[in-house]
């Protein structure tokens, strides 16, 4: 029996609340769960809840907003982490907790009214809604949905969008007319999105699976819309039958992978399907394919967030591949089995479904069934069962089933070297127009770096590191006429870094190593 057949009545009014703010950092900084069960259970305080990430720590906070969850969530938060717009592939909710100006009725359809957006869960697929900032106007939102096409048929049809305007409804936000549901292309599709920044840092891949065949349909959405579907076939026979998936980038954008299980009789054999990607082209190379077998179904799939790492489970083992070895597959590792506990209480074990990577570092993972507990990947970027698996760790106030939200790699750089200018500040040019004579030593270094340069005269200008992920290590203004600067970096992990210099509309970029 699963949790979701736990039903309480009189379980019908829901209070209006604001989503509060946090001292947290970022777009991906909100994770909200539960789903409209368990009022009347002493083992729970309330029916939804929030997990706000830093990018140390998160804070746990019992809720009572509008929206339920089953699997399917996208959020999109401010630079501070205040909440500005969820969805559960149903409907779309603005900062308040209740519905967008013109946010009701996303992909009507048999599927959706067949009773995932009438009742208390949402759409029950992972990573079928994700907002995505515009390429090239901060006011304008972009979310990209799928749905199942019909009660039986739990395929996508397509791919569609539906475009935000922020400024609209007093500056909560609101869908624009004649901007819902329309569709980037169609076909029939597993219910799942990827997606990563393209390698100028401006524009957006987004990547979904053929069911019938290999071939993986990739869009480039930059500011003149949505291109052509590139269509590349990955080379592996098609899978006689496509369970549910969970598909992702590394955090670096340089892999792609997704994987399935298949029944063989007496156990099931999981897929792993893995490939490199090219951010600059968005094309794939180089498949690969890993497989284990175990007992019952699972769909786990997650990098670490050095991308070095990559976390597969079925409902009751983690397994661990390095990325980084010339040998993969020998590189398997068990780093978990599942230890049968039920949460509260029997029958609802906290077995292992869907892996989140959070604004945190951590790997958090829920459960098949409805339970008040998740798992968590303490050390992800970590060898062997040192990542340190904390099975039903983190104890919710409320029931969650399949909880999952997609954030791709918002701070995600660019990376001139695949060939691709950078276009993430206009009029900016990369390398090209004034030569900074940037030179940084030690590098490698341990505890930081000098750098000397030369800005345009009467100048001031910008310094910037970021990590390979994307995320903000230090920034620093530049006054005109200063030529070196002392970066210290004791605190960081071993690692590249991206350094960045702009002053004048110039930009020039270079990189450190820390060892």
């Amino acid at each position: 029996m699963n949790q979701l057949a736990k039903t309480f009545a009189g379980i019908i009014y829901i209070m209006f609340t604001h989503f509060s703010s946090v001292n947290a950092q970022g777009k991906n900084s909100n994770f909200l769960l539960g789903y409209d069960v368990g009022l009347f259970d002493t083992n729970v305080v309330s029916t939804k809840a929030i997990l706000k990430f830093d990018s140390l720590s998160y804070t746990l906070t019992p809720a009572s907003f509008k929206m339920p969850f089953l699997s399917s969530q996208g959020t999109l938060s401010n630079e501070s982490g205040n909440l500005l717009m969820v969805s559960n592939g149903c409907w779309i909710a603005d900062a308040t907790g209740d519905t967008m100006l013109n946010g009701g009725g996303l992909l009507p359809n048999s599927f959706a009214a067949s009773g995932w957006c009438d009742a208390v869960t949402g759409i029950p697929f992972v990573q079928t809604s994700v907002f995505l900032p515009h390429p090239d106007d901060s006011n304008l939102v972009y979310l990209i949905h799928q749905s199942g096409t019909s009660a039986s048929n739990v395929r996508a049809n397509g791919l569609y969008y539906t475009l935000v305007d922020n400024t609209l409804n007093n500056g909560l936000g609101g869908v624009v007319n004649g901007q819902k549901n329309q569709a980037v292309f169609n076909g029939s599709f597993i219910t799942c999105i990827a997606v990563c920044k393209h390698a100028n840092g401006r524009d957006w891949w987004i990547s979904v699976l053929c069911d019938s065949t290999d071939q993986v349909y990739t869009t480039c959405l930059s500011p003149a819309g949505f291109s052509s579907p590139i269509i590349q076939s990955m080379g592996f026979s098609p899978p006689p039958l496509y369970l549910d998936a969970q598909m992702n980038f590394s955090p670096d954008g340089n892999k792609f992978g997704y994987n399935y299980c298949l029944y063989t009789g007496s156990t099931y054999t999981y897929y792993i399907r893995l490939a490199d990607f090219n951010r600059c082209t968005g094309l794939f190379s180089n498949s690969q394919q890993f497989t284990f077998t175990d007992f019952g179904v699972g769909l786990g799939f997650c990098f670490s967030p050095n991308s070095k790492k990559l976390y597969v489970s079925s409902y009751r083992k983690i397994v661990q591949l390095n990325l980084d070895t010339t040998n993969i597959a020998a590189s398997m590792d068990t780093v978990a089995v599942n230890d049968g506990y039920f949460s509260p209480y029997p029958p609802f074990q906290t077995d292992f479904w869907v892996m989140t990577l959070a604004a945190n570092g951590k790997i958090y993972i829920s459960s098949g069934n409805g339970v008040i507990d998740l798992h968590y990947i303490n050390y992800p970027d970590s060898d062997g069962v040192a990542c340190d698996v904390q099975q039903h760790a983190l104890r919710l106030p409320c029931y969650s089933a399949r909880g999952h939200v997609y954030h791709p790699n918002y701070y995600l750089g660019c990376d001139t070297t695949l060939g691709c200018p950078c276009l993430v500040n206009t009029g900016v040019s990369e390398n090209g127009g004034h030569d900074f004579k940037a030179k940084l030593s030690p590098n490698p270094g341990q505890f930081g770096f000098d750098i000397l340069y030369l800005l345009p005269q009467n100048k001031s200008g910008t310094l910037i590191v970021f990590d390979l992920q994307g995320r903000e290590m230090h920034r620093e203004q530049l006054p005109p006429w200063s030529t070196k600067q002392s970066i210290p970096a004791t605190n960081w992990a071993p690692g590249v870094y991206q350094v960045i210099i702009e002053s004048n509309g110039n930009r020039g970029a270079w990189k450190w190593v820390k060892m």
